[in-house]
């Protein structure tokens, strides 16, 4: 065997070494980045059990505008969100200018499953309401975790809102952020009510537009009630319910004793206010005969379990009283 051969052989021999040394090596990459991947997930209680997801969030699917608030008040922005066509458009209106680029995925009572699929979601945020079909087919796609206090009954204490924000804000290690936040809002809260108290009258009523008829809010079931009447320390009227909100008449409406209503819907091409208006005994309230109706938007009720949204809400209240 002359050298050349020889040559050729070990140049042979060497590259196959050098092969099979790659392989392996490769596969101890593999080996190394697999254990790594199961070292990089955390596990999250909900109320459908327990879910693993990554320790580093980089594509949440969010089917609740309330967790969209919770979300961005702690600087993380959804991949993608339900449509809210119930407030008249894509996104909610009060968040709309942090979600701009954000993809939409259908509904949050009927998500485009093909359209989350194709995004690879690392995780999916929906709410206690969805129907357990459809959760079952989103954790097939991601890990699905199921929050949704504000669909459970309520509990009075005022801080019952915050349960979600800070189960979110624990799934990107922002604990310490949210209760930032929390604290801020806090501070906000109790320097609007220091105004408030300083009111000669403040019996509040809150009615809404629904249609051919106006309902009035109660003053606990709710957090954007215990907003209201616990926290801020308005009154409520006479007529204003206890726990559940109620239809009021035309005929009962000019009994409302409040020095404030705040009255949600379009107010303005309502014939149902231009009706109580006509009323002979409209100009008897209090709130009227003060020029004290202040129309707000339709999403106090949503607002009312957000951080950023319950901030929204105590500078319109300040805007129109001062």
């Amino acid at each position: 065997m002359n050298r050349k051969t020889n040559s050729v052989i070990l140049t042979s021999l060497i590259g196959s070494l050098a092969m099979i040394g790659a392989c392996s090596n490769q596969e101890d990459v593999a080996e190394d980045q697999g254990a790594t991947a199961v070292e990089e997930t955390q596990t999250i209680t909900h109320l459908k059990g327990e879910s693993d997801v990554p320790l580093e969030i980089e594509k949440a699917v969010v089917l609740s505008a309330t967790y969209i608030d919770h979300m961005l008040t702690i600087d993380e922005k959804p991949y993608a969100v339900n449509v809210e066509a119930r407030y008249g458009g894509d996104y909610p209106a009060y968040l709309e200018d942090q979600l701009e680029g954000v993809q939409l995925v259908g509904s949050a009572d009927e998500p485009n499953l093909e359209a989350i699929t194709s995004l690879n979601p690392d995780v999916i945020l929906v709410e206690s309401r969805t129907p357990d079909d459809t959760y079952n087919l989103l954790e097939q796609i991601a890990p699905t975790i199921v929050l949704g206090n504000e669909w459970l009954d309520y509990d009075e204490d005022p801080d019952f809102w915050t349960e979600d924000l800070l189960a979110i804000a624990g799934m990107y290690d922002k604990v310490d952020l949210a209760e930032k936040k929390i604290d801020e809002l806090s501070q906000k809260t109790e320097d609007a009510r220091k105004i408030i108290e300083t009111l000669e009258d403040r019996k509040l009523a809150y009615l809404r537009l629904r249609d051919d008829m106006v309902q009035i809010y109660a003053e606990n079931g709710h957090p954007m009630n215990t907003l209201l009447y616990n926290e801020l320390t308005f009154s409520p009227s006479q007529m204003t319910p206890v726990d559940q909100r109620e239809d009021l008449s035309l005929e009962t409406i000019p009994e409302i004793d409040a020095d404030y209503i705040f009255l949600e819907g379009d107010v303005n091409s309502s014939d149902t206010v231009e009706e109580m208006k006509q009323s002979e005994l409209w100009n008897q309230i209090p709130a009227a005969q003060k020029d004290q109706i202040y129309a707000t938007d339709s999403y106090w009720l949503l607002k009312g379990w957000g951080a950023i949204g319950r901030g929204q809400i105590i500078d319109e209240i300040l805007n129109d009283i001062e």
